[in-house]
């Protein structure tokens, strides 16, 4: 009987811990592969984003440079769950919300004053080794613009 339970429990806890690795693709450490992306020139690039868990909401802090090359850095903490919360450090917006739309989907949204800047979908790789983020915005001149930004998993 203690074999049986002690082999129940490891498989438990196997199960368990791979549940909660694998819950989300989307966490970790995601470093731009300039490479593969497109912007426009001048465009502001997040170089790093990190997303990790912190209590029950996911922290996105974001290092990069602006369309003149000087450093950037933001953060947001929130859920997946379309609702606007907070940017931190980001002059072009004040709000952020992130929609789940499947296991490696989600829709986000950038707004400042009240007002949608940029959409954009990301999507993680099958292989869990790539995510890529499409953002359509409008430029000072009214102009749409069209980025997409491929990144490597650290």
């Amino acid at each position: 009987m203690k074999v049986r339970s002690a082999v129940l429990t490891v498989a438990a806890l196997f199960v368990a811990l791979t549940t909660c690795f694998a819950a989300n693709p989307h966490l970790g450490t995601w470093k731009l592969n300039e490479a593969k992306s497109k912007f426009s020139p001048g465009a502001s690039k997040n170089l790093a984003v990190s997303y990790e868990t912190v209590g029950e909401s996911i922290k996105a802090t974001l290092d990069g440079v602006d369309g003149d090359g000087k450093p950037t850095h933001n953060e947001w903490t929130g859920k997946f769950d379309g609702k606007d919360y907070p940017v931190a450090g980001d002059p072009g917006s004040d709000m952020r919300s992130y929609k789940k739309i499947d296991e490696r989907t989600m829709e986000v949204t950038v707004k400042k004053g009240g007002k949608v800047t940029i959409t954009g979908r990301i999507v993680i790789s099958a292989d869990g080794k790539t995510r890529t983020i499409t953002t359509h915005s409008t430029d000072s001149a009214g102009k749409k613009v069209v980025s997409t930004a491929v990144y490597d998993k650290q």
